[in-house]
């Protein structure tokens, strides 16, 4: 059998200091936040006072991390609304926090990344038949957390010529 290292457990003092530096490096959820405390072997109530203290001193913001989470997968990973709001549920956010994160999305954006990721797929995919090759597209689309709406609109716009839009 193979010897894992022992866990170290923190006094809360240490634990403090070593969760402060977690929280500075990048945002995080109250969560994730919890769930190392406890690996750092405190308790319930002594995670519970080092997050309302991380709380207090401004280093643990979940409305913060909702708003910087949807910026950062709008606009690198390109996801839809649909998949972030899905992921943030995940970790465990709350409606207010989501629904503040999501007023970060710009319509105009975001619809044009649609239309990037729609036509990087659509350069890469191999299905020659129009009707299936929609299709797939399509549901790729969808997988990536984007409306079904806009996914329409965009394939129907996807060939045309600008003057045909006008």
């Amino acid at each position: 059998m193979i010897n894992q290292p022992k866990k170290k457990f923190y006094t809360p003092a240490e634990a403090l200091q070593k969760i402060a530096a977690f929280c500075t490096y990048q945002e995080r959820t109250f969560k994730e936040t919890e769930s190392k405390l406890r690996e750092y072997g405190l308790d319930e109530e002594e995670a519970g006072e080092i997050m309302i203290r991380l709380s207090r001193e401004n280093l643990l913001d979940e409305e913060r991390y909702a708003k910087s989470f949807v910026r950062g997968h709008v606009r690198q990973k390109k996801w839809g609304r649909r998949r972030i709001q899905q992921e943030l549920k995940q970790k465990g956010l709350s409606e207010y926090c989501i629904k503040a994160g999501m007023k970060e999305i710009d319509g105009d954006e975001y619809y044009q990344n649609l239309v990037d990721v729609l036509e990087k797929k659509d350069r890469q995919e191999k299905e020659s038949h129009p009707g299936k090759r929609r299709q797939k597209i399509q549901l790729y689309l969808m997988g990536k957390g984007y409306e079904q709406d806009l996914i329409k609109m965009a394939l129907d716009d996807l060939g045309k010529t600008p003057e045909e839009e006008e």
